[in-house]
């Protein structure tokens, strides 16, 4: 049998597993599953007859390369910063690799080793970054092959709940790491390009500058820019591209609400708050505020941010029960942006019976035969529980496909790369849409940033 060796079996790992297992009698695959936590990995093999369940702590030495030196093939679940030591053996005993992350700078420097040992090292093939590089590439590929010249590209990409399970004012909770919802934005100006010309928001203003979209079924939504929408110019191809713009996608009224806390500065994650573990929600938030003899906390609150108690965004902030004197926080030597998170997190964690929900959305505007044309690409995935979640399905679904082809050798080019060639993407979307990850194309008219046709949009 060929056995595939899979690091990590957190979340993201559910679907992953469950589509090889359907696949382990037909390719003839073994699973072995390791995880620092024995019980983790049990729990995702379910007793199969073709996995194995193992503890693996990848900072042992010996025992990582004694299983790596095992496996056909290494697929590693483990945060990105981990990654580096796993490439490094599969480079030592010449094994093949996929990951979802994207590729660090350590990664890439693997690359001529990669390719002189004729190793693939497939990463980026989760859902963003993946999925949304292999949907963008497809199209991309299809107007330049009819003899299309790309202006402009636009890409947004968003975890939210799902319709039936969005039911607080915030029309959202947390599917996938909190961490960097609360630190979305940070670490430099949002830069993109707008019709030839570079722009930048600053991390303060990134929240109020947001773009309307719709999606049919299920109504309007918003979106906030990315840090660096040019980060793919080149490998998409794209440097002449006159407007390119990378965002993330959240409910309407979403972004305006969260600026309070950006204004406020909960958010800031570069220093320590002293006596953070004993402080209550209300004692948090009284931390931004000045000081008045008489004046209660919500008042203060009000009167920073020139809201009035019969706004909106004041119902979202009470909703969080920041005002709280009996929750505490109890995170000892902790900064604002994690005191902030936790006090999200009791109001924002996923119930039992909720599930959740991607949107994913792609604009192409081009020039073809001397017309200007837009294509604008749409998907919705909904997950079937806590398990078998919209996010891990994205996430895993493309992960597992790649390791199959690759070890089949439908997926061969050597090195270090991600999902952006033919022989990657289009087996991978064609077998996706079998498990419901779907884009539907429609053709527009061209509404772009034509100076003769000003369309105020961010």
């Amino acid at each position: 049998m060929r056995n595939i060796l899979l690091i990590g079996a957190g979340r993201s790992a559910s679907s992953l597993i469950r589509y090889l297992l359907e696949k382990s009698k037909s390719e003839n695959l073994h699973i072995t599953v390791g995880d620092l936590v024995l019980a983790n990995a049990l729990k995702i093999t379910q007793n199969h007859p073709n996995t194995s369940a193992i503890v693996l702590d990848i900072f042992n030495k010996e025992s990582r390369q004694s299983e790596i030196a095992k496996a056909d093939i290494v697929i590693s679940m483990l945060p990105a910063h981990l990654h580096i030591e796993v490439a490094k053996d599969c480079i030592i005993f010449k094994k093949n690799m996929v990951t979802a992350s994207y590729i660090s700078p350590e990664m890439q420097s693997l690359d001529a080793e990669a390719k002189a040992n004729n190793l693939i090292f497939m990463n980026e093939i989760g859902l963003d970054p993946g999925i949304d590089h292999m949907s963008a590439m497809k199209t991309i590929h299809e107007i330049k092959e009819k003899g299309g010249k790309m202006i402009l590209f636009e890409s947004f990409c968003g975890g939210l709940v799902a319709p039936e399970s969005d039911n607080n004012l915030w029309n959202y909770k947390f599917t996938w790491a909190p961490r960097n919802v609360v630190l979305a934005g940070q670490g430099g100006a949002a830069k993109f390009i707008q019709e030839g010309t570079y722009k930048y928001i600053p991390y303060h203003k990134v929240f109020r500058r947001t773009e309307f979209l719709k999606v049919e079924g299920y109504g309007k939504f918003e979106a906030y820019a990315n840090r660096d929408s040019l980060k793919y110019r080149s490998v998409y191809d794209l440097d002449d591209v006159l407007t390119l713009y990378r965002g993330t996608i959240r409910r309407v009224g979403y972004s305006k609400a969260w600026n309070m806390f950006v204004q406020l500065g909960m958010t800031d994650d570069t220093y320590i708050v002293d006596e953070s573990e004993t402080m209550s929600n209300r004692q948090f938030v009284n931390l931004f505020l000045p000081f008045h003899p008489t004046d209660s906390v919500e008042i203060k609150m009000r009167l920073q941010l020139g809201i009035e108690q019969d706004d909106i965004m004041w119902e979202k902030l009470q909703e969080l029960d920041l005002f709280s004197r009996t929750k505490i926080i109890g995170i000892k030597d902790a900064t604002p942006a994690q005191m902030l998170q936790k006090i999200l997190t009791d109001s924002w964690t996923l119930d039992p019976e909720d599930k959740d929900m991607i949107v994913m959305y792609h604009k192409f505007g081009y020039i073809l035969d001397g017309e200007e044309k837009q294509i604008d690409s749409k998907m919705v995935c909904l997950g079937e529980d806590q398990t078998y979640t919209a996010m891990a399905k994205t996430v895993g679904l493309p992960v597992a496909m790649a390791a199959i082809h690759i070890l089949n050798g439908t997926i061969k080019t050597p090195g270090v790369q991600l999902p952006i060639t033919p022989e990657v993407y289009l087996p991978i979307l064609k077998e996706l849409e079998d498990y419901g990850v779907i884009f539907n194309e429609i053709e527009l008219p061209y509404i772009g940033y034509n100076p003769d046709k000003v369309v105020l949009k961010i």
